[in-house]
């Protein structure tokens, strides 16, 4: 008798654990398949957007052209006060902090080195976007989402407009070149900043300070900021301007798809930006 219950119990453990499997396979492919056709939009969006360029660029050019320079001064000149605050403050930590223990370590020559690892290719281009992130990218997703609650996509589209055309690829370009300008400009004011705030602290002399920079600064390390704020600018823009079109009926929405596409811009270019170390230095 006990065996026969014993048998029992095991029979429904293996049944439950069975369709626990199943459940988390399905789970996984669920996710998958999501995430396969989101990259999969995105990537149609991408096309479209630079496919107008080349399909429609004598229809309302000189319009497309003003909306990207509106987004450039939106999302690099209106940036430039909060981009000057982080970059000095950062400066001035990694500066401080690198320079105090360099003194004490004997290896005040790697200081440049350091900096450039640290801020040139790291911490300035990742830093710039993020900031672009919480003020661009924000912005786009909810406007674009406004929009389409007020049916202006429908009225574009009715005037015989390319609705990808005229609002996704001036945001894309406008914003990929703001990211860009910010980045050099984050770079040069965390370290000439940094180090001007820094001579209050430490003993430092900026000819030999920028003669030792400019020694430990590689071309390639400018080729690689400037490929990954490129990068990110186009994640960022791409992200957001697909979430903001992805409301349907009203506005309640809107802040939901403006945080879902600031998480995912967020979890793009950290990932990309992983990806792009390991392959430099791998």
């Amino acid at each position: 008798m006990v065996y026969f219950y014993g048998e029992g119990v095991q029979r429904n453990l293996e049944g439950i654990l069975s369709r626990g499997r199943f459940a988390a396979v399905d789970a996984i492919g669920r996710w998958m398949n999501d995430k396969l056709h989101y990259y999969l939009d995105l990537s149609t969006l991408l096309y479209l957007a630079f496919k107008g360029i080349v399909a429609e660029r004598e229809k309302g050019f000189s319009l497309v052209l003003e909306i990207t320079l509106r987004q450039i001064y939106f999302t690099g000149v209106e940036a430039l006060k909060v981009v000057t605050l982080v970059s000095l403050a950062l400066g001035t930590i990694v500066i401080v902090e690198v320079g105090s223990q360099m003194a004490l370590l004997g290896g005040v020559q790697f200081i440049s080195t350091i900096l450039v690892v640290v801020i040139i290719r790291e911490l300035g281009p990742l830093l710039t976007a993020i900031i672009v992130i919480g003020r661009s990218g924000t912005a786009i997703a909810a406007e674009l989402g406004n929009m389409i609650v007020a049916h202006e996509l429908e009225a574009i589209r009715v005037m015989g407009i390319n609705p990808v055309y005229f609002i996704v690829t001036p945001r894309i370009i406008g914003v990929t070149i703001a990211v860009i300008c910010l980045t050099i400009y984050f770079n040069a004011v965390a370290l000439l900043g940094g180090f001007v705030v820094s001579k209050l602290i430490l003993p430092a002399d900026l000819p030999v300070f920028l003669r030792e920079l400019m020694v430990s600064l590689m071309v390639t390390d400018l080729v690689l900021a400037i490929l990954k704020s490129a990068a990110f600018g186009l994640l960022i823009a791409l992200t957001c301007t697909y979430h903001g079109l992805t409301v349907r009926y009203s506005s309640i929405e809107v802040p939901q798809v403006a945080t879902r596409g600031v998480v995912s811009a967020i979890l793009s270019i950290i990932l990309f930006n992983v990806l792009l170390t390991l392959l430099f230095y791998l």
